[in-house]
């Protein structure tokens, strides 16, 4: 690792500890040539994974906008950052689990949901309306008193086939 005062790549690891998170190493190293500490992080390389739409385009998944959309949906609710940091980094590691290279997103929406209901039922109705696309307010109705008596599986679910009448 280069040394950031004086460009040396002579260093040593001094100490290491998982850090805060679980999800990566810190390292405290230390520049062999000029005595300057510095502090490196290492995590796992995840391969790039394109996430495939409703509409068949397809966008590489970002890791930022799926921390926006439970920003968003936790806006003026009482939930930190690091618990939607959190939920990001299990989301991600579920996702990436079976290794795959195209993810639909009708994959990655229950899985947020089921994360927001744990963090906050009023953020987990937001996102729920944008992603099932609510269209009017009997269908939140529908989902807020399902909250009460029915399990999430039920909720997190949409329906696979359309019922031909």
């Amino acid at each position: 690792m280069r040394c950031v005062k004086c460009n040396s790549l002579e260093d040593k690891v001094i100490d290491s500890r998982l850090s805060k998170d679980g999800f990566s190493i810190r390292r405290r190293r230390e520049c062999l040539n000029c005595a300057h500490r510095f502090t490196t992080y290492e995590q796992v390389e995840r391969r790039d994974v394109l996430v495939v739409k409703r509409d068949g385009t397809r966008e590489p998944f970002k890791r930022e906008k799926l921390l926006g959309g439970l920003i968003k949906a936790c806006e003026k609710r009482r939930v930190s950052i690091d618990e939607l940091e959190n939920a990001v980094e299990e989301i991600v590691n579920e996702l990436t689990a079976d290794n795959l290279r195209e993810i639909p997103s009708r994959i990655i929406g229950p899985k947020v949901m089921a994360h927001l209901q744990q963090i906050d039922p009023v953020a987990f109705v937001r996102y729920a309306s944008v992603y099932r696309q609510f269209q009017d307010v009997g269908e939140f109705s529908e989902v807020i008193e399902s909250l009460e008596h029915t399990p999430m599986n039920h909720l997190l679910q949409p329906d696979l086939f359309e019922s031909r009448s």
